[in-house]
């Protein structure tokens, strides 16, 4: 079966072969079975059994690529990410499944970002002599000595046994080398994943390094931040600084030992963005244990704890496998930036300290976590979620605007829209409010409506385009002049007009009705893209006018790709969740709309330049759930499950684009469940057909909400919602406490098809 494609069976699409559940995606990566892969999957009741942290760290075909998962050490959340690095180096999770040489374990890794990020301060060990450059540095790579589980990575590589595993803000590795009388650590300062501007390291003492390392420019971007370390070891070393190159000297040190009498070499890491100081009290205040295991154990607890926010039971081992590391990752990140005693790096440049009890957190993949991750984080963990929101207040209030995607302690102005104003309404919607939520809507005002020095750090520019998209209602194509340059006009005017309804909802919720007015009559703009001559969501020139073409069946080439950011005029043309009944009208009614969709549910994973979905990348990623609105329920359940059938699964290939920092993982999640975050800013969830028999979701100061099913099938023949009959496609997510699905096999079932039984319109 050609990867990516459904056949249509009678009017909606199914799997040509719809394999088990957890069965490979994309085909199995050779020596992935029966390879001796240890992976912790004991039976019981922790979930941390069922997590492999493997999953994501292959490829998946033209469309999919690198995953980008890595499978190394990291607590939720945490500032550090220790895991192994290998020479393809695929962008922030530096580790590909398919590479046989490891170059180095470094301390900071994103998972599954499109462009190359952190990657910081690699350190590798060697069981002899180093060699004259870092660069020249591999030992080999077999997955049969490799084991990973949350909170701990290990490896044989070249003699050397390498065990790794973190706090919040610290690592701790051992290393357990040959008995020689001489062995080696290489600590290559500048060797991360981006082209350092400025790496040093000193030894403090006989035990203790410290330095810095300043990188970053993510996604070719301007800004650069600074990272500082300090590395422990539990028995005296001797150094050398490597011999000068012919490009000059190389920042970093060969630290040698003496294993004849003991074999182990233990060290401890700690980082800050603030400076030495700040990596030392991190340091001291984390990492009171020198024993691997015990640090191990204490990060697998970490875990525990995170995953047992969402209890599943039944499923077969691969569906609970995929479910597991789905969530792990959906809480990776955003990471911890603030030091154990509250200070920050902030966007001005200076240094700032966060409340008591609370955390500064960095690396918000805006554009891709919206949509799903973010909604999950705030209803699992609305403390964390409230810290979040009021990360990106504080990153606004001294850069001056609200970041897209902000990287360390700077803006990056990557991937278009506004997505700040939809995190912040979905944290104020599904959380507990515990941010300053009026100082929210002033700043999602402000950066929506203020044009006048509209600059943070120098060139960022929250919404480029602005002044046209306030004074036209869309952003025009490719428009240029002093303040920006808008290649994707058009799907930037629909994230505008997501992010304005966002400012809508909140305005809505704090009682100023003149915002949430103006907001809301704002976020209908996505209108003014449509084209009648051919039925899509078009980019239009300043003067108003369509480019020429592309006719219906020019959507099948890249030409439909102009206006629109990594996607096209078939993909974007859903992208309206804000107003999705409105959009069922404007296409000709329920019955028009869903044979649209049967057609473009022909394939599922077909890349930018053809017009059939696109499950690997965010825009297109709630679409399935629409049939909820045409009256065709039972059609978003086959899509649904399809997607998670052949698209997800407990292998290195097992998903179906970039993970982006949890955002195709939380899709998953919520698939799983029965349930989809449709709208950003408020609490409707839409329904499909749950995976497990039971799951149980902890909301914390709310109670819990319940999920069973009843009989088999892949359909609903029936709901129950809190005791009630219902025949509802959504539910609420606060007020819900328990649903229980009756299923059936019959692939048209009558619940949910009345005209009242879709979800809400919003006035």
């Amino acid at each position: 079966m050609r990867f990516g494609r459904v056949a249509v069976s009678g009017a909606v699409a199914v799997a040509v072969v719809m394999a088990g559940a957890g069965a490979p995606a994309h085909g199995t990566p050779q020596g992935w079975a029966g390879a001796g892969r240890q992976v912790a999957l004991e039976e019981g009741a922790d979930p941390t059994a069922d997590v492999d942290p493997f999953v994501g760290t292959g490829e998946g075909g033209r469309w999919v690529g690198r995953i980008d998962t890595f499978p190394g050490a990291s607590a939720p959340f945490g500032m550090v990410q220790w895991s192994p690095d290998t020479p393809s180096r695929p962008d922030g999770g530096g580790y590909a499944y398919g590479d046989r040489q490891i170059t180095g374990f470094s301390l900071t890794h994103l998972s599954g970002p499109g462009c190359p990020a952190a990657g910081d301060v690699p350190v590798l060990p060697l069981p002899g002599l180093a060699p004259e450059t870092p660069q020249s540095a591999r030992v080999p790579l077999d997955h049969r000595q490799e084991t990973a589980r949350p909170g701990y990575y290990a490896v044989t590589a070249d003699g050397v046994r390498t065990e790794l595993s973190v706090t919040t803000r610290t690592g701790m590795a051992q290393f357990t080398y040959p008995r020689r009388a001489s062995v080696a650590l290489l600590v290559n300062v500048a060797g991360g994943a981006t082209a350092s501007t400025r790496a040093t390291v000193r030894v403090v003492n006989e035990r203790e390094l410290a330095g810095q390392v300043t990188s970053g420019h993510f996604c070719s971007t301007p800004h650069a931040s600074t990272l500082h370390f300090v590395l422990r070891f539990d028995r005296p070393f001797r150094s050398a600084r490597w011999r000068a190159s012919s490009h000059g000297p190389v920042p970093g040190t060969t630290l040698t030992f003496d294993t004849r009498g003991e074999p182990r070499v233990r060290m401890q890491a700690g980082v800050s963005w603030v400076g030495e100081d700040g990596a030392r009290a991190n340091l001291d205040a984390e990492a009171d244990s020198w024993n691997v295991g015990t640090v191990a154990d204490r990060a697998r607890a970490t875990w525990r704890d995170a995953l047992d926010a969402i209890d599943v039971g039944g499923g077969t081992r691969a569906q609970r496998t995929v479910f597991y590391t789905a969530l792990y990752h959906s809480l990776l990140h955003p990471d911890t930036f603030s030091d154990v005693d509250g200070r920050y790096s902030g966007f001005d440049g200076r240094i700032h300290r966060v409340a008591p009890g609370h955390v500064q957190y960095a690396n918000i993949s805006g554009w891709d976590v919206y949509r799903c991750q973010v909604p999950l984080l705030a209803l699992l963990f609305p403390g964390r979620a409230d810290d979040l929101a009021a990360s990106l207040l504080a990153d606004a209030d001294q850069g001056g605007w609200l970041p897209k995607w902000p990287y360390a302690d700077g803006y990056t102005g990557v991937m278009n829209g506004d997505p700040a104003d939809s995190m912040i309404a979905e944290i104020g919607a599904l959380g507990d409010r515990g941010f300053d939520v009026r100082h929210a809507l002033r700043l999602m005002v402000h950066g929506a409506e203020d044009l006048g020095g509209h600059r943070g750090q120098g060139w960022y520019t929250e919404r480029p385009g602005e002044d046209q998209y306030l004074k036209l209602g869309y952003v025009p194509n490719d428009r240029q002049d002093s303040t920006s340059h808008v290649h994707n006009g058009a799907s930037t005017t629909l994230e505008y007009a997501v992010a304005d309804f966002a400012v809508s909802r909140l305005a809505a919720a704090l009682g100023d009705g003149d915002t949430a007015a103006r907001f809301r009559d704002r976020a209908r703009n996505w209108r003014r893209l449509y084209d009648p001559d051919t039925g899509y969501l078009r980019p239009r020139d300043p003067a108003g006018a369509f480019p020429p073409g592309p006719a219906l069946g020019d959507l099948r080439d890249g030409q439909a790709q102009d206006g629109f950011q990594e996607g096209n005029a078939a993909q974007y043309l859903w992208m309206v969740p804000q107003d999705l009944p409105a959009l069922v009208r404007l296409l000709g009614g329920p019955g028009s709309t869903s044979d649209r969709l049967d057609r473009y549910f022909r394939e599922l994973n077909a890349g930018p330049g053809r017009p059939y979905h696109w499950q690997g990348n965010e825009p297109g990623i709630g679409t399935p759930w629409l049939y909820d609105s045409t009256g065709r329920p039972a059609r978003t359940q086959s899509v649904v499950r399809a997607i998670m059938d052949q698209l997800y699964a407990d292998s290195p290939d097992g998903e179906p684009g970039n993970d982006d920092l949890g955002a195709l993982s939380s899709w998953y999640v919520w698939a799983a469940l029965g349930l989809y975050p449709e709208t950003p800013g408020t609490t409707t969830l839409v329904l499909s057909t749950p995976l497990f028999p039971r799951a149980v979701v902890h909301r914390p100061g709310r109670g819990d909400l319940t999920i069973t099913t009843r009989g088999s099938g892949d359909h609903i023949a029936g709901l129950t919602s809190d005791g009630r009959d219902s025949r509802r496609t959504w539910a609420d997510a606060l007020t819900t406490g328990s649903l229980d699905f009756a299923l059936t096999g019959e692939t048209s079932p009558s619940w949910g098809t009345g005209p009242s039984d879709g979800p809400p319109e919003y006035p």
